[in-house]
């Protein structure tokens, strides 16, 4: 039986495109900022943004208490796709801040005790190329988080 070789070179070619796009976390960043800027003009919305990529808003800002990586943390969260789409949600949490996502890592400390905020956390600082339930790869998260203690 002869095998025609040239479905396997597309498959390779594919293949071997597929893993140079999806290795180069500078594209993603890039992809990640963009829609980051979409969102937030299409929701009218005005973030402060961090070198690393992460862009807040602080809703309410608690009191002068801030929680450090080494702080175990109580909160309230919900957790959205930037179609809207709910993946996760908790009326209270708690958790080592030093055992979470980079973009709370990040984020949470800029929240005073009883503070809430809105983070949108590009894929690098989330879950990165990882899919989770609810959570394609290279997703960029839309976190609305109260601040209830630490």
């Amino acid at each position: 039986m002869k095998m025609n070789s040239f479905p396997l070179h597309i498959c390779l070619f594919t293949l071997v495109a597929f893993l140079a796009f999806s290795c180069n976390p500078d594209k993603q960043e890039k992809i990640d900022q963009m829609l980051i800027e979409e969102y937030l003009e299409e929701n009218n919305l005005e973030a402060e943004s961090t070198p690393s990529g992460l862009h807040y808003i602080i809703t309410v800002a608690g009191n002068n208490e801030h929680p450090t990586l080494d702080d175990v943390i109580q909160i309230s969260y919900t957790g959205r796709l930037l179609n809207g789409s709910i993946f996760d949600s908790s009326p209270y949490s708690s958790f080592p801040l030093d055992m979470l996502i980079e973009g709370w890592q990040e984020g949470i400390p800029y929240l005073g005790k009883g503070g809430e905020g809105i983070f949108i956390i590009p894929s690098h600082l989330g879950y990165g190329a990882s899919a989770l339930q609810g959570i394609p790869a290279n997703s960029v998260l839309v976190f609305d988080i109260r601040l209830i203690d630490f």
